[in-house]
């Protein structure tokens, strides 16, 4: 059974930093290309940053500087290093495995951005 669970949200004042973490199981994690994808109540999802599964990664403009993704192989583990937040970095952050067509989902982890 597939699954994808994400957790470290929560309220953080601007300015501060938070870790999400993904554990995956029930695929290979390390062939995976993995991806944080964030999504505000009415607006489309939006791909905040991806890593490759030989290591290269990738970020949204709006992110590039502050945020960090990384991944360890070895605990089929994913992470989101959150620095410098602002309020419009507010959403659902949500973990996406693709490979080849095949497409898993968390349930997403509510990060709040807010004084």
């Amino acid at each position: 059974q597939v699954q994808l669970v994400e957790s470290g949200g929560g309220l953080v004042q601007p300015g501060g930093s938070l870790r999400l973490s993904c554990v995956a199981s029930g695929f290979t994690f390390s062939t995976f290309w993995m991806y944080w994808v964030r999504q505000v109540p009415g607006k489309e999802r939006e791909l905040v940053a991806g890593v490759t599964s030989g290591g290269s990664t990738t970020y949204v403009d709006s992110v590039k500087g502050r945020f960090t993704i990384s991944k360890d192989n070895a605990k089929n583990i994913l992470y989101l290093q959150m620095n410098g937040l602002k309020p419009e970095d507010t959403a659902v952050y949500y973990c996406n495995a693709r490979n080849w067509g095949t497409e898993y989902w968390g349930q997403g982890t509510q990060v709040t951005v807010s004084s």
